[in-house]
């Protein structure tokens, strides 16, 4: 039996697809989108935690370079 718990979650425990959260425009032009790993977690539940709301805003967005 594999006890290892994968994915996300909210505070009740209810899993959580992140592909079903919409991702802000500013979200497309930062260098951490789709990136993996912690920076991936990080992003998803910044998104979960605005949704909804009128003005999106990331204390972690790094612009991409060109």
């Amino acid at each position: 039996m594999n006890d290892d718990i994968c994915g996300f979650y909210d505070d009740d425990g209810t899993e959580m697809n992140p592909e079903l959260l919409p991702k802000p425009a500013l979200c497309m032009t930062c260098r951490k989108d789709d990136a993996g790993g912690t920076e991936e977690i990080i992003c998803v539940l910044t998104r979960r935690d605005q949704k909804g709301e009128k003005n999106f805003e990331c204390d972690a967005y790094e612009a991409k370079l060109k």
